[in-house]
């Protein structure tokens, strides 16, 4: 089984036990991304040389044995989610250069956690939307048929991960943003409790 096929827990493992480096488990991802994103269109912004030192990074950790359950995982994350000095659009033209001075929570939490960010997924502008069709940029198709919708608004979100273009991926729900791409491309969506992840 390709590496960009494995689940958290398998890579995880990989990882952990040296079998596989980081920075390897990268170029499956970007190279899988590279050989379908001409069609799926999961990425807003594509951050190769970012990821490419937070494998590094992740790489001289493990090697330290300091491990843990997202160490050296490609993830993806939903352009709605501020990302410190990397390009948030909120699928919008109005936000087209915009540049955080600041992360997220989630962000924050996920990069001490170890975690390679691939870049920012596609969206519904504003996440006001289910479809993912009306992102000011481009259309993210679903994978698994490419005339169909992906489902929004985090449609990128899903597409990315059911595609093999990111492990995981972090988007937002109010009314179904997850679980609806997740159910629309045939991966796991979950909605966390109102509150578990700090807003």
């Amino acid at each position: 089984m390709e590496l960009h096929n494995r689940t958290i827990h398998e890579l995880g493992e990989l990882l952990a036990s040296r079998q596989v480096s980081a920075v390897e488990l990268l170029r499956s991802v970007l190279d899988r991304i590279e050989a379908v994103e001409g069609t799926v269109q999961a990425y807003l912004t594509l951050d190769r040389e970012g990821a490419r030192r937070q494998a590094e990074a992740a790489d001289h950790h493990l090697a330290k044995g300091e491990g843990g359950p997202l160490r050296g995982i490609p993830i993806s994350l939903k352009d709605v989610l501020c990302t410190k000095g990397l390009r948030t659009t909120c699928g919008s033209r109005i936000l087209e250069n915009f540049l955080p001075p600041y992360d997220a929570t989630v962000v924050e939490k996920i990069k001490a956690a170890g975690a390679v960010i691939l870049g920012k997924a596609s969206m519904d502008e504003f996440a006001m939307g289910s479809s993912n069709e009306n992102c000011a940029f481009s259309v993210p198709r679903n994978p698994w048929n490419p005339a169909c919708i992906c489902g929004g608004s985090s449609g990128g979100s899903a597409a990315s991960v059911a595609a093999g273009e990111a492990v995981a991926s972090i988007g937002s729900d109010t009314g179904g943003s997850i679980r609806q791409p997740a159910s629309h491309c045939g991966v796991v969506g979950l909605k966390p409790t109102y509150g578990r992840v700090s807003r």
